[in-house]
């Protein structure tokens, strides 16, 4: 670490000037102190002399030197990128591009997530055997530096500025149907020679080429795409070998097993960075599953981060289509650093997920020289940390941010950081907070005593846009500011490790609760590629009748949709299914007796059979194609339905409802005996001891009565998507009360909603892996 001489210097002339010359400073902690004169300047109103001694620290603060500090950020999306070198997705960068942490540290490296599924990367996965793209492509950019490239290319400041206009125009442009042609495509981003080094034009103008010329990638430029993700994917398939040359056509995805992305760090020296500049934390395609409390698991970020099931996240998986490879340079990057910072962002789909590669959160804390640094996030984020996991009916604070990321981290948070920097809200106006409000925007709010009883230092900062939120009344992470405020903490850390003896740095608290071990990676059951998965969806609807009178293939383009977004779907679950037919409402003859869901999966010939009135609606398409998907995996299994009614003393009082099921070797069907046994005793159906293949449920009076096939239908769509669901949603809300033990009709309901949700998770959607299942310790 650099000098502290000036600082000390600094402070030794306040102390002589005034006692306690730190006290006329705003906050309670002496880095908090240090860091607000920093950023602020003095308070107004001082005596000359004591403003000219503050103006002089300030100054020797900010001129501590960081050139040789060897720093290192984890995160995802614009979190990551924002704090890095500003937002390069917004229209406005290219004005301001050469600031925030990479100039302040020029040894900046960052580590990107790549569970990322939605958008262009979620496009490119359709097609490409590829980790997620666009978080790499987003940091990429805003990586790049002035003097890097004025070192790299010989630029003045107004050619650095002229590149970054072109690069942006070039990595943000996007299209929604193919662009024609590489000459179309190079004049609608104004891609000119005249305006970037010759070599970086000559590699950016060879993967145009690429793209329009390798049958494999020239196949997704017919897809909505984000031209930089396509660029990063051509540089990777340039230089993978084992790709250009393992026949890889544009009908077949073929596994792309590779020790190194070698394009990326092509592309990182071409943009005249470090090749190891931005790195992804994995090489091996993943993705996000999220476990909520009432049981339900959700596969896919994209999915999980628009869903509002209304429970807590109880924990977060990464599923791996095999086991996973870790570039080797993140090992030694980590080794080395001088500085860890997790970038704020998505809870859930940001820095988390990187943890839970194998190996990294043990390299994190083996760093034991670093300064490691949690940037809180800003805002309560719905559907992630809109509810407490221990009280579902209170705020968030950043206590429960830690206690998220020590429940999800292999090993918990113990080394992973030591300080905690929020953003100072009391230096937010009243009003300005309360408009967020009416917008339904909450700030995750700094809890300091918890905190620092859990072991952590609390730094509070104004380290947010004072531009932003004059000009556009928004307030996010300032990259400027944020990057001055790191640099003051170091300089404050380096003081203070002159002085400060073991005993005096804080302790890890014994009351975090239970963390999980994960001594293994969670590789998915089917291993496969997620283009692999698409395929075999497309091959499917190939082979099935889509009968309709007209448009068969919008149809079938919507099925697709649906089933790549539900990624918990399996393959294997569509095996019962032959046809599926759009039928006039004229003509529809299902008794909607017990539903309106208007379609229903007929066991005679294998076919799916909706209403047309309800394909008008995306929302009731989807919702009537799922139910009957889920009733498809019963298959064939009911030989017989009977409802009778039931009289006392030549009164009806009720009804019986009686099913014969198949026998196992007449079944057609995706469950085991055993399995449709446990359903339909879930179901409340009640099992015939002298004949093993009839069920009975008893309906009291005129009540009504949902099925078991109906049933198996609506909690198969609920599980994947409880908006569909109203009737199951209502039902299964009983496991959100508090059971009370003095009504016993309770508990046992509660036990049957879990296993009902168990029962799905396990047998109906394959999530077994006894990782879902590990206890905390």
């Amino acid at each position: 670490m650099s000098s502290t001489k000036a600082i000390e210097d600094s402070l030794t002339f306040l102390d002589n000037l005034i006692q306690s010359p730190l006290d006329i400073l705003p906050h309670r902690e002496y880095a908090e102190k240090l860091i607000y004169l920093e950023l602020q300047g003095p308070p107004e109103g001082l005596p000359n002399k004591v403003t000219g001694a503050l103006t002089e620290l300030a100054s020797s603060l900010s001129q501590f030197d960081v050139q040789n500090t060897r720093v290192v950020v984890l995160g995802g999306g614009t979190g990551l990128s924002n704090i890095i070198g500003g937002d390069s997705r917004k229209e406005s960068w290219p004005e301001d591009p050469f600031s925030g942490l990479k100039e302040i540290f020029p040894q900046t490296k960052a580590v990107v997530c790549v569970t990322d599924d939605g958008g262009s990367t979620g496009e490119l996965l359709k097609d490409l055997p590829f980790i997620a793209l666009g978080d790499l492509r987003h940091v990429l950019l805003s990586s790049i530096r002035k003097k890097s490239l004025q070192d790299r290319y010989g630029l003045d400041e107004t050619e650095c500025l002229q590149v970054a206009k072109v690069l942006h125009q070039l990595f943000n442009h996007r299209f929604d149907s193919h662009p024609g042609s590489r000459e179309k495509l190079s004049a609608a981003v104004g891609f000119d020679p005249a305006l970037l080094p010759e070599p970086m034009y000559k590699y950016l103008d060879g993967l145009l080429d690429l793209l329009f010329t390798v049958p494999g990638l020239a196949k997704v430029l017919s897809r909505p795409h984000c031209l930089g993700n396509l660029l990063l994917a051509a540089a990777i398939w340039q230089d993978a070998e084992e790709l250009r040359h393992s026949g890889y056509t544009a009908e077949a995805c073929q596994p792309f097993r590779s020790n190194d992305y070698q394009g990326l760090k092509h592309l990182c020296r071409i943009m005249a960075l470090a090749e190891d500049a931005v790195m992804p934390c994995s090489l091996t395609p993943a993705g996000l599953q999220v476990l909520y409390s009432n049981g339900t698991l959700v596969s896919g970020e994209y999915k999980s981060s628009h869903a509002r099931r209304g429970y807590p996240v109880d924990r977060l998986f990464v599923s791996f289509v095999e086991e996973p490879k870790v570039p080797d340079e993140l090992f030694k990057t980590l080794k080395s650093a001088d500085i860890i910072i997790l970038a704020p962002g998505s809870l859930y789909t940001s820095t988390i997920p990187i943890f839970q590669v194998p190996g990294l959160a043990e390299a994190v804390c083996s760093n034991q020289k670093a300064l490691k640094i949690l940037v809180a996030n800003l805002w309560v984020q719905k559907g992630e940390t809109d509810v407490v996991r221990e009280d579902p009916k209170r705020r968030f604070y950043v206590s429960d941010l830690i206690k998220a990321y020590h429940r999800n981290i292999p090993g918990g948070v113990k080394g992973l950081f030591s300080h905690v920097l929020s953003l100072g809200l009391q230096e937010i106006s009243g009003s300005i907070l309360q408009s967020y409000a009416m917008e339904d925007k909450v700030p995750i709010f700094l809890d300091r005593e918890k905190v620092g009883a859990m072991g952590f230092r609390s730094i509070e900062a104004g380290i947010f846009s004072q531009a932003a939120l004059r000009e556009r009344n928004v307030i996010q992470h300032d990259p400027v500011m944020l990057g001055r405020a790191i640099r003051t903490l170091v300089a404050v850390t380096a003081l203070q490790q002159k002085n400060l003896s073991r005993e005096d740095h804080p302790r890890m608290s014994e009351n975090l609760p239970g963390s999980f071990s994960m001594k293994h990676a969670l590789v998915l059951k089917d291993n496969l590629y997620p283009c692999e998965r698409y395929t075999a969806l497309k091959k499917w609807l190939k082979n099935i009748n889509i009968i309709q009178d007209n448009g068969s293939e919008k149809i079938s383009r919507r099925l697709l949709d649906i089933l790549w977004f539900h990624q918990d779907i399996l393959v294997s679950h569509l095996s019962n299914i032959k046809a599926v037919q759009i039928i006039n409402r004229a003509i529809w003859s299902r008794s909607q007796e017990w539903d309106n869901v208007y379609s229903f999966y007929d066991p005679v010939d294998s076919t799916i059979k909706i209403c047309q009135d309800v394909i008008a609606d995306n929302k009731r398409f989807e919702q009537a194609f799922l139910v009957a998907l889920g009733q498809a995996l019963l298959g064939n299994y009911a030989a017989c339905k009977e409802m009778e009614t039931l009289e006392k003393r030549g009164e009806a009082v009720g009804k019986i409802y009686r099913l014969t099921v198949r026998p196992p070797e007449e079944r057609n069907s995706f469950f085991s005996d055993q399995e449709l046994s446990n359903y339909l005793k879930l179901s409340r159906m009640v099992r015939s001891e002298s004949n093993t293949l009839q069920y009975t449920r008893l309906v009291n009076g005129n009540e009504g009565f949902t099925p078991p096939g109906l049933l198996f239908g609506l909690i198969y769509t609920w599980y994947l998507d409880n908006r569909f669901a109203e009737h199951v949603e209502y039902k299964m809300a009983v496991m959100r009360t508090d059971i009370s033990d003095l009504i016993p009709e309770q508990v046992r309901i509660h036990a049957m909603r879990k296993a009902l949700v168990e029962f799905l998770r396990h047998s109906v959607f394959c999530h077994s892996s006894l990782i879902y299942e590990e206890i905390p310790v």
